[in-house]
């Protein structure tokens, strides 16, 4: 079992814990520090998205979207309000493609306000409205230019799934000793937490003009088409200067700072409420300014409808 590594604090009194595993890793590639399970198989859910649009754009996504906005939103878990909404169509639309191209899974809005809004204007579950239609959009676009079948874009035997899965496996150094399927429908490959701060790391020393470097500036360069309002990934790279940052699901997360240096976090039982916290814990042990990482919202406990603890990360 890896070591604790956040306690829920309520009313001064510690209530929980979530055990972890943390990994920090030096622009060229050399273990700093780790905590836990590091050299393990995990899945990294959609942390792993931005490998995908390279892979995506290796395929020659590039060729059909020009707009780095849209690129960010294909390599998001966004939170389905309006202006995500409108950079999906724009990629469907890039292809010639309608919503009814999609194949992953019917959801609300990952916002509850967007989710409201769109419930009393008359809509319901549907697939451009779930948090992972950028990256599908993607998807069935980069097939299209391809000549491949959009139908089965799924199967991870369709050539653009292997396309994507060649990029991962070169990002991270390893090879994925387990398929999955993903929350939205697509395939998922497993790699260490090691391998996913390898990738982060390698992505932002990409040199310009390169697949990876064009992810990871889009990205950086529009937050909120990764996240939306009030979320932590969008926080974190409009609080610290050239922060590339991808939260996923099961408390996965992976970071690096622009010289390369790259931390990647997974809580043991999957709590998203730990993620964050710890991550700015690694970032502050790596020398991350405190004002730029105090400006990430803290995980709060409520008690009452108010804030009467917080989810903390144990000192790594």
């Amino acid at each position: 079992m890896p070591p604790v590594v956040a306690e829920v604090v309520r009313s001064g009194f510690i209530e929980s814990v979530h055990h972890g595993s943390v990994v920090a890793l030096g622009p060229d590639g050399s273990e700093l520090w780790a905590v836990g399970e590091v050299h393990a198989p995990m899945f990294p859910r959609s942390s792993s998205k931005p490998m995908q649009a390279v892979g995506m754009m290796r395929a020659g996504l590039g060729s059909v979207i020009t707009d780095p906005e849209q690129l960010a939103v294909a390599a998001a878990s966004h939170s389905g309000e309006p202006h995500h909404i409108a950079l999906v169509r724009a990629i469907l639309a890039a292809g010639g493609l309608g919503p009814e191209a999609l194949d992953n899974t019917p959801t609300l809005p990952y916002d509850q306000a967007a989710a409201h809004d769109w419930i009393r204007s008359g809509g319901g579950p549907d697939r451009i409205h779930q948090n992972c239609s950028g990256k599908h959009a993607a998807m069935v676009v980069t097939a299209q230019h391809n000549g491949w079948s959009i139908e089965g874009y799924r199967d991870p035997e369709h050539p653009l799934q292997k396309a994507i899965g060649a990029a991962l496996a070169e990002l991270s150094g390893e090879r994925a000793e387990h398929v999955g399927v993903d929350g939205c429908g697509a395939p998922l490959l497993s790699m260490t937490l090691t391998g996913v701060a390898r990738s982060f790391s390698r992505m932002v020393q990409a040199p310009a003009g390169s697949a990876e470097s064009a992810v990871a500036d889009a990205m950086r360069g529009f937050p909120f088409a990764v996240g939306g309002t009030g979320r932590e990934v969008t926080a974190l790279m409009q609080s610290v200067p050239g922060l590339l940052a991808k939260d996923g699901a099961e408390g996965v997360y992976g970071a690096a700072l622009p010289d390369g240096t790259a931390v990647a976090v997974k809580i043991a039982d999957g709590a998203a409420r730990a993620a964050t916290p710890v991550l700015v814990a690694a970032l502050r042990r790596l020398g991350v300014p405190a004002d730029q990482l105090d400006a990430v919202p803290a995980s709060v406990v409520l008690g009452a409808g108010k804030p009467v603890g917080e989810v903390r990360a144990v000192a790594l």
